[in-house]
């Protein structure tokens, strides 16, 4: 029987130790015949995929772990083809077979040439960008043997010398991630180094010129790169005050060139200010884009650049130990000295406002009380916005009116469920870092109304042109019909009228709706946009809404309308719905020839057969001619023609039977039928300007033409 034993003292197996570790005593026989057969599985496993030897080495170490007469050395045999493997699986089960066993199955000599072997892993050129940093995370994560202290985090193990960590160091050819997983790693071995060529000095010169290859042509990615680049340079060199003051030199002039990276250098603060809470770098950073910020002239002060620098100027009101009278000067002098109040910029009003509100809550307002006071009354005196104004005059209220202490206790957000509750009962204004959820719109999950395409068996037709007179209506009738089209945008909508009413089985609380905003999307480039929609209210009970939609097609396809409804209930709540697609088929497209009202009756006709010798006539790569036979078994052929092509009928002919249909295309293409009689088939002489409508056509006269 097997026997086991606990490795802590005796006592009821409910009260041990999380961390209490049991092993299995066997008998003499029974650990012979276990460590032939662990090593016969040892001896065989380089047949297995290395996925499967990897799997095999980590069961047979728990078992080794587990019986205390095998010693770890039975997998010494091992450690000879595992130093040589590329293997990412077999690299991380011999990790874990260190960090089980240490020096019980690996010497120091062991160790010492595993570490150097992941140092050249580590920036193998053949191997992928993944597995590079796999080994880079090995080496930052690598188990000791015996470890000076144990440090959850990224540390280096004592053999790596920055001689060693040299040869990972980053370039500016290497991508992002394996660029700061490396900077990390060589800021890690040179922390405590003296040497200044490969000290903070190689580092921070590292970081330089990663600056500026941003402040020359900095895309999104390389300066976010740099941006994490700077946090690492700091977690571990911030108390080296000369290159942190460097840093911030060259972050400022940053600044000044790009006035958009004013986001990354907020979270900036935030993180190093969590990171080093003693530190006073974040702080004088600020400090430092106040000063450029407010010494601004006037004129550089653009709208586009505006909001950046008021971002800036909200997060450094929230130190209270910068002093903010510049501050408020500025902004007193913007609102009085230019025409940020009468454009109303809401946006730019709103982040005003933020810096005021954090002024009212972060700072000591004795010595800024007269110009924040003048701010406020200037902006709810002049500003062209009511929102803007009611927010303004809300707060030079307060600051006239209560004490520094329960102001900033009011202006301050809640915690926990009264945030929600104090911004909507106080101000709602809102700045960049607060929760919007009291501004936010409800998505309503199912369809609350719907779109009700009308069937219009007489529409009119498309644009009409006047230029022509009747005595050139007794001429040529192509030119003058193409003349038409040199006019821009002649005859390249087609309008479509449906009904707004309320989807089947809507709730009861969206029976009355205000303020509906429609916005079509058709997710196709052969279209132009559609603008939104305003419906000023839409009531169950009442008649639905009617109204036209433009399509303007560039190519005339089939598409799928999709829209969204935004709207207003009984109760004040803002909804968001999406309706269900509509589908606007090739039949829609169809319009009426766009030929002058006053030509004669024949002139469709006429133009048909010039039109249909000039396309058949002209080696053109677009036209294109086609046939199409169906049978006519079910109904008459006249029946089909009356029933599909009436409006665009121009000719008919009894004896033989045969009728001549002419379909116009918005913006300018065209599709002629030619239809007759052959003996039971009817056959279609298709004719087009555009090849590309072949398709479409052959699809529409199978789906008419088809005994279902």
């Amino acid at each position: 029987e097997l026997e086991w034993e606990a490795s802590g003292e005796e006592q009821d197996l409910p009260a041990l130790p999380i961390g209490t570790r049991f092993f299995l005593n066997l008998s003499p026989a029974d650990t012979k015949d276990l460590k032939s057969t662990v090593s016969l599985l040892l001896e065989e496993s380089y047949l297995l995929t290395p996925v499967s030897q990897a799997a095999l080495l980590q069961e047979l170490a728990q078992i080794v772990l587990l019986v205390r007469s095998l010693s770890p050395a039975i997998f010494k045999s091992q450690l000879l083809r595992l130093f040589g493997t590329m293997d990412a699986s077999l690299v991380h089960t011999m990790l874990h077979l260190k960090a089980t066993f240490t020096d019980s199955l690996f010497t120091v000599e062991d160790e010492s040439f595993l570490l150097k072997r992941l140092v050249g892993m580590a920036q193998h050129p053949l191997l992928s960008t993944p597995l590079k940093l796999f080994h880079t995370h090995c080496i930052l994560h690598f188990p000791e043997n015996r470890p000076i202290g144990w440090n959850a985090d990224e540390s280096l193990p004592v053999l790596l010398t920055p001689n060693m960590a040299a040869f990972l160091f980053p370039t500016l050819f290497n991508d992002s991630n394996t660029m700061l997983s490396r900077l990390s790693l060589v800021s890690l071995a040179y922390l405590e180094s003296t040497d200044e060529e490969r000290g903070p000095a190689e580092v921070f010169d590292y970081l330089v010129s990663l600056y500026k290859l941003v402040n020359t042509n900095g895309n999104r990615e390389r300066l976010v790169t740099f941006f994490r680049a700077v946090y690492i340079f700091f977690s571990y060199f911030h108390a080296n005050t000369q290159y942190m003051s460097e840093l911030s030199s060259h972050l400022v002039r940053l600044y000044q060139g790009h006035c958009t990276v004013a986001p990354h250098l907020i979270n900036l603060i935030n993180s190093t200010q969590e990171l080093q809470e003693e530190s006073k770098w974040p702080v004088a950073l600020a400090e430092a884009l106040q000063k450029v910020i407010v010494e601004l002239p006037m004129q550089h002060l653009a709208p586009q650049n505006l909001t950046w620098h008021l971002q800036v100027l909200a997060r450094v009101a929230q130190e209270s130990s910068i002093s903010q009278g510049r501050t408020v000067e500025c902004l007193l002098g913007l609102a009085q000295g230019s025409d940020l109040c009468q454009t109303g910029d809401w946006r730019v009003g709103n982040s005003v406002l933020s810096v005021c509100r954090s002024i009212l809550q972060h700072q000591n307002l004795e010595t800024i009380f007269s110009e924040l006071a003048d701010l406020l009354q200037h902006l709810f005196l002049h500003f062209q916005d009511v929102d803007i104004q009611d927010h303004a005059h809300f707060y030079y209220t307060m600051l006239t009116s209560l004490s520094g202490e329960k102001l900033s206790g009011i202006v301050a957000r809640g915690v926990g469920n009264g945030t929600r509750t104090k911004a909507r009962s106080l101000s709602s204004i809102m700045p960049e870092n607060t929760d919007l959820s009291s501004l936010s719109v409800l998505s309503v999950k199912h369809p609350t109304l719907q779109l009700v395409p009308i069937v219009d068996e007489h529409r009119p037709n498309a644009e009409l042109s006047g230029n022509v007179s009747k005595q050139d209506a007794e001429e040529q009738y192509l030119e003058k019909y193409l003349d038409q089209f040199n006019q821009p945008g002649f005859a390249s909508t087609v309008v479509m009228k449906y009904y707004l009413t309320f989807a089947p089985n809507v709730d009861s609380q969206y029976h009355k709706v205000f303020s509906v905003l429609l916005r079509f999307d058709l997710r196709s480039s052969h279209y132009e946009p559609i603008p939104d929609l305003h419906v000023p209210c839409l009531f169950f009970d009442r008649k639905p809404h009617t109204f036209s939609l433009a399509l303007k097609p560039n190519c005339p396809y089939p598409t799928v309308l999709h829209t969204t409804a935004i709207f207003t209930t009984e109760d004040g709540h803002t909804c968001c719905s999406q309706l269900e697609p509509v589908q606007i088929g090739f039949s829609s497209l169809f319009l009426h020839l766009p030929i002058p009202a006053h030509w004669p009756a024949n002139a469709k006709a006429n133009l048909f057969d010039h039109l249909w010798e000039s396309l058949a006539g002209e080696e053109s790569s677009q036209a294109a001619l086609s046939l199409f036979c169906f049978k006519t078994n079910q109904s008459p052929l006249s029946e089909l023609v009356e029933l599909h092509f009436h409006t665009h009928l121009v000719s008919k002919h009894t004896d033989p039977e045969r009728y001549k249909i002419l379909l116009f295309l918005p913006p300018r293409y065209h599709v002629l039928y030619s239809v007759g009689l052959t003996g039971e088939m009817a056959k279609v002489d298709i004719l087009t300007d555009n090849w590309k409508l072949l398709p479409l056509i052959n699809a529409y006269l199978l789906t008419i033409t088809s005994e279902n």
